[in-house]
């Protein structure tokens, strides 16, 4: 039977929301997640399950990321998550991305990170079309899982093994701390903390109106090669440079930017940038596209599609392939932050991820906003 009260209420299942809960179980909290869907269903299983550290923006973006990626490889060892491969693999194609790279090494983000020759490379990432690239960057510090299988069994622990309470199906239709009111009847909680995601509307959406979010649409796909072989690293390709922030904010960025923005106009409209993970049957989760607004089309556009598809040519040699599965998300998007914390009292927190990395940060975000609350 479950508690009549609680120490903490989480109000959404997504990464964002179980790692608050986490964090607060660990310190012997009495917590419950409610969630509107009978399982995760958005941005938090619809992406590359990429846990992404280098190219994060510096500062706390990259601060936080690099902590969570520790808490990643615990909780994946106690929930049975498998983590399916490792590291990073950026390539080159332009001196001009060769140029970001140095630079980006020569930062503190890249300490550990090192240039690769196309011969190295391909040691790292077999699949890699060597004789297409001039260089690469590799990172140690990336981690891959199956997001679609993650989620629920970060859950399934959380239950099990930290007494988290789970309330799915559930709509929370208003929060005045103590006192949540959901459809399935009033949930009393000490403290209070909402993950929205990209539902701006719902709850609190007078504290939310102000930092000014919007939608992000992304497309991803799945791809399955005729002859599966090892991936070796995730990998990414020079419009990764001209867009991920930990290498786009460096002056040397500015000049790839140009070239690009001429060379592959379409795929800079579509904010189009190559990420290649692979899961354990073989196959390739790859993408993404990037478009904004409050709400986002639901329609899969194959020529976005197809420009990501060949990016991915131009990258990697996979012989012949078919695409199995095509999806799009949608996520928070701020153009002037990467996330936000809002507290409408002493005991309720608003936490909404802005920039699509709610999985490489959410755990470190988590202990920041439980230690606020709890100390």
């Amino acid at each position: 039977m479950k508690p009549s009260s609680y120490d903490l209420a989480v109000v959404g299942a997504g990464i964002v929301g179980l790692a608050h809960a986490l964090a607060a179980a660990n310190r012997g909290k009495r917590v419950i997640v409610i969630d509107r869907d009978a399982a995760a269903n958005g941005a938090s299983i619809r992406n590359f399950g990429f846990v992404t550290i280098t190219g994060q923006q510096a500062g706390d973006c990259w601060q936080k990321a690099m902590r969570s990626r520790t808490v990643w490889g615990k909780v994946a060892e106690s929930a049975g998550i498998p983590i399916l491969h490792r590291g990073l693999t950026m390539t080159a194609r332009r001196p001009e991305a060769e140029a970001v790279i140095d630079a980006f090494l020569k930062t503190e983000m890249g300490a550990e990170c090192q240039r690769l020759t196309p011969a190295q490379a391909l040691e790292k990432a077999p699949r890699l079309r060597a004789d297409g690239i001039s260089a690469a960057l590799y990172s140690p510090f990336e981690l891959r899982v199956e997001s679609k299988d993650a989620l629920p069994r970060i859950a399934s622990w959380l239950e099990a093994e930290k007494g988290v309470d789970f309330l799915w199906q559930t709509s929370v239709t208003s929060v005045e701390t103590p006192k949540l009111v959901t459809s399935r009847g009033d949930v009393h909680a000490e403290s209070v903390i909402v993950c929205p995601g990209d539902d701006g509307t719902s709850l609190f959406a007078d504290r939310i109106a102000p930092y000014d979010v919007t939608r992000c649409k992304l497309q991803m796909l799945r791809v399955k090669p005729e002859k599966s072989a090892p991936l070796g690293t995730a990998v990414m390709s020079d419009l990764g440079l001209a867009r991920y922030l930990g290498y786009a904010d460096l002056p040397e960025a500015a000049p790839l930017k140009q070239l690009l923005d001429k060379e592959q106009a379409a795929c800079r409209q579509n904010g189009i940038h190559l990420i290649v993970v692979q899961s354990a049957d073989g196959s390739l989760v790859v993408g993404d596209s990037h478009h904004y607004g409050p709400t986002p089309d639901p329609f899969i556009d194959n020529r976005v599609n197809d420009l990501i598809l060949k990016e991915m040519d131009a990258v990697l040699d996979l012989g012949p392939y078919e695409v199995s599965e095509a999806w799009i998300g949608t996520y928070a998007s701020a153009a002037d932050r990467w996330r936000f914390t809002d507290a409408p009292d002493d005991a309720t927190r608003i936490v909404v991820v802005t920039a699509g990395c709610g999985a490489s940060t959410a755990f470190a975000i988590g202990d920041e906003t439980i230690q606020d609350l709890f100390g």
